[in-house]
């Protein structure tokens, strides 16, 4: 999808304390780039009465104070970027990620293997080779949405999900990959895991990566494990 067909976007109110600036309803990189570059226009402009912005696959959320909110100093900036802009964004960084795939690190790259008919080793190989965007970021602090995954390895997410995911932990999910910043509950499937932490408070910016990020992982021996988030 080029640039040139995405719609406007919509502002809505959901609550009154929440406008959604929504695009197409899709996960596509230049969909995600305009969202990207917009909320970058807002968080700029300073709009009064706006307390965060938060960019998703095809949307912008933006948190407001109801009682100092200008609505209509948020529709000109909206309009403004958009006309502007073009989805332009900065030159994506790309953030490099070991991880230890497979055995206690991944239980269930054997199922992804079985799915894809093709060996362990394979899917290491394709999971490896791709670079992905981070869509956005939910879930848990500092858990990124990251696309797309190999066609032939995309397997879906668990019909029953775990109760304790490690920290660390690298998924699959369909064509999203993404990894575990703290042991939480998750579905996703499981196969490998990262020592770098995806989350730290004592960090400037708490959050290792953020929407329009790229992301290489680089498989990892297991006699390198440290054992502890570094």
């Amino acid at each position: 999808m080029s640039a040139a067909t995405i719609s406007r976007p919509r502002l809505h109110h959901s609550g009154d304390s929440l406008v959604l600036v929504e695009f197409e309803s899709t996960i596509a990189p230049d969909v995600n780039r305009r969202a990207v570059a917009l909320a970058a226009a807002i968080e700029a402009a300073r709009v009064p009465g706006v307390r965060d912005v938060v960019p998703a696959y095809a949307a912008v959320g933006v948190h407001v104070d109801p009682l100092r909110f200008d609505q209509a100093a948020l529709d000109a900036v909206v309009s403004h970027a958009w006309d502007t802009a073009a989805g332009a964004e900065p030159v994506a960084r790309v953030v490099e990620i070991p991880v230890c795939y497979g055995g206690a690190f991944g239980p269930d790259l054997p199922e992804v293997a079985a799915f894809a008919g093709c060996s362990e080793d394979d899917v290491i190989a394709r999971h490896a080779a791709g670079r992905y965007r981070v869509y956005m970021l939910g879930f848990l602090p500092g858990f990124a949405y990251l696309g797309g995954v190999d066609d032939t390895i995309a397997m879906p997410r668990r019909s029953t999900p775990r109760t304790a995911v490690p920290a660390g932990s690298v998924g699959i999910a369909g064509r999203q990959t993404g990894v575990y910043p703290c042991e939480s509950p998750g579905g996703w499937r499981l196969i490998g895991r990262t020592p770098v932490a995806m989350f730290d408070l004592t960090r400037p910016e708490p959050a290792l990566l953020a929407p329009g990020d790229l992301v290489r992982f680089v498989p990892m021996p297991h006699d390198r494990w440290t054992g502890r988030p570094a």
